[in-house]
């Protein structure tokens, strides 16, 4: 049996920024990663980060590869009637988003990890979490040799997402959960090829959704809705390319989709989900593992910073000054920003996609809604303010 204070289940963002944060306030904490670093290195998941994460980011010190690489955008484009119209980030809330991948920012993590001698065991298996509604809980797995082991803690974190260990090891009384799966799907693509337009572009067609979006000035990053129950077998790169070309095409004929070989493509299914509360005893759930949102704005990671940052200073007040008011408030301070990206990612979702079943009152009132956000300034500042990321002051305790 090993000791730590914090014992913390998955090495994502929301992982590793938490055992950061608490290693920098002088709390011990070992991360446990069922994949190998090989991997997590290289799963592709959201790129956008919002002002409050990238400043953060800077603050503890691992923003420089985020600033020399990544992209700094100061607007979007809200394409639908076959028109462009662009929502104009900075000159609202005078803030900006960056697109920077969230696999660059867990390599980031991981290095400063390293160069700080800080635990990350990858490749565990079998891992089991006992004792959670006590004083000392402990977390058995197998390490990447085989071996047992037991790792005894005072406080458990589950990071794991949403099919991890973690959230399952409540028992279901404790918990009560909100769910909504969409009637619809993103096939998502990863191209060899420079982006097409110089920021994001979310398009509303009557063939239903689709996104431009980048990883880098060299890579492109595509979305197209389908159906939810759609194969991937069915979509060659000729399909995607002509699909993409068709949605994303103005009136105005004036843009011209790049393509090239895709790298990786895969369907990803859409779904709001809420657990509430976040906490049991001594078992804290932090991003994927407590809640869910369609990646329409671009909320998932975001939202998964900003739960670490809270946990990381209550646990700290926990642990270091045996004041307990933060971690029995984190569940109520983390959802009302969860519930607040929980809105605002449906309302896009809503707004852009075509649902299969709606009737045409449904779709007048969507175009309806995108042509009064493009016309006025008070809604396209709504939708900036939220897209950005709002202050993390903006929760109380934060």
């Amino acid at each position: 049996m090993t000791r730590t204070q914090v014992g913390i289940i998955g090495a994502g963002p929301a992982g590793l920024l938490l055992s950061y944060l608490l290693h920098a306030e002088g709390v011990d904490a070992v991360v446990l990663e069922t994949r190998s670093r090989a991997y997590v290195e290289k799963r592709v998941r959201a790129g956008v980060c919002e002002h409050p994460t990238v400043e953060l980011l800077r603050e503890i010190g691992v923003g420089t590869r985020l600033d020399a690489e990544g992209l700094p955008h100061h607007g979007f484009s809200l394409r639908f009637d076959g028109q462009d119209h662009r929502i104009a980030l900075t000159e609202l809330t005078g803030k900006s988003i960056t697109v920077y991948g969230q696999q660059e920012i867990v390599k980031d993590l991981i290095a400063a990890h390293e160069a700080k001698g800080y635990p990350i065991r990858f490749e565990v298996s079998d891992v089991e979490l006992h004792d959670v509604d006590t004083e000392s809980p402990r977390i058995t797995y197998r390490d990447s040799d085989g071996a047992a082991q037991t790792l005894a803690c005072d406080v458990i974190a589950g990071c794991d997402g949403f099919h991890g260990v973690s959230r399952p090891t409540i028992p279901a009384d404790k918990v009560k959960t909100f769910d909504r799966e969409y009637p619809f799907a993103w096939l998502g693509v990863l191209a060899q090829t420079p982006p097409s337009h110089e920021e994001l572009i979310y398009t509303h067609h009557e063939r239903g959704f689709a996104l431009h979006s980048m990883r880098s000035p060299e890579i492109t990053r595509l979305y197209l809705q389908v159906p939810s129950d759609e194969k991937i077998e069915n979509w060659s790169d000729d399909r995607i390319w002509s699909e993409l070309d068709v949605r994303l095409t103005t009136n105005a004929h004036d843009f011209v989709l790049r393509e090239g070989p895709i790298l990786d493509k895969g369907i990803t299914p859409m779904r709001s989900f809420v657990t509430e509360p976040m906490q049991y005893g001594r078992l804290f759930l932090a991003g994927d593992a407590a809640h869910i949102v369609p990646p329409t704005g671009a909320k998932g990671m975001n939202l998964a910073v900003a739960d670490v940052r809270v946990l990381s200073r209550a646990l700290v007040e926990l642990l270091q000054h045996k004041r307990s008011e933060l971690a029995e408030s984190y569940s109520d301070t983390c959802l009302r920003r969860v519930w607040r990206a929980e809105h605002f990612s449906w309302y896009m979702t809503s707004m852009l996609h075509v649902d299969p079943s709606a009737d045409d009152f449904t779709r007048r009132l969507q175009l309806s809604q995108l042509r009064y956000t493009a016309s006025s300034r008070a809604a396209a500042t709504s939708v900036a303010e939220n897209y950005v990321g709002l202050p993390f002051a903006w929760t109380s305790n934060a």
